[in-house]
């Protein structure tokens, strides 16, 4: 046997001998290894506050008080909003007097502009939507039961149909013009508003970005 085997079997002794004293720490750390926990990733929800009042108005939308929107303003009813109009869209007819007890003329904007509780009538006065109009009587006048001056053939228009939506949960469109009637929660929002027209979302105050005029018979068509 030469040197140079005699060399190689020295070196297969020794890995022999180390794998031999290793083995037993091999096996007890497999034994008694425990992986480490895993982490996971938790990926927060988006931030609402991306928008201007945006966590607010989806906090609120669901915050409506049943009273507000099953609550009346004295009975007043839609009925009622189209009887004080010669024709849907016109200026209503002022339906109380025009002056206090010393016979000084009320300034229509006092009730009007803000709204809120009447005492003298027992309601709520509901708000102009052009409230920088101020001369009221210019187009709205107060109710009179005496005879017309001439007969005439008047036939008025009907009220528009409510709930027009194209799709079923769409938006429904503005049924009506907007010329002098632009401010939408005027009509529609708080308590002088008429029960069957009150939104569900006063907080959101920009309409038209989801409701449209519809005002047209023909459907659209393309070129």
């Amino acid at each position: 046997m030469g040197e140079s085997d005699r060399k190689l079997g020295k070196l297969f002794l020794v890995f022999a001998a180390i794998c031999i004293i290793a083995l037993p720490f091999i096996v007890f750390s497999a034994i008694s290894y425990e992986p480490d926990e895993m982490k996971v990733t938790v990926i927060a929800p988006q931030s609402r506050a991306f928008d201007e009042n945006g966590d607010a108005v989806f906090q609120d939308y669901d915050r409506i008080a049943k009273e507000y929107l099953q609550g009346t303003s004295t009975e007043r009813t839609l009925s009622e909003y189209y009887l004080r109009r010669e024709y849907a869209g016109s200026p209503p007819y002022i339906p109380h007097k025009l002056e206090d007890e010393s016979e000084t003329e009320i300034d229509c904007l006092t009730c009007h502009a803000k709204g809120g509780w009447t005492e003298e009538l027992e309601r709520n006065t509901p708000l102009t939507p052009h409230p920088e109009h101020a001369s009221c009587e210019q187009c709205h006048v107060k109710m009179t039961t005496e005879a017309l001056f001439a007969a005439n053939d008047w036939l008025s228009l009907p009220p528009p149909r409510l709930g027009r939506s194209y799709l079923p949960g769409a938006p429904s469109p503005i049924p009506h013009d907007l010329q002098m009637r632009g401010d939408c929660i005027a009509c529609h929002v708080g308590p002088g508003t008429v029960t069957a027209i009150r939104v569900e979302h006063p907080s959101r105050g920009n309409c038209r970005q989801c409701h449209v005029p519809d005002l047209f018979d023909e459907p659209f068509k393309r070129k």
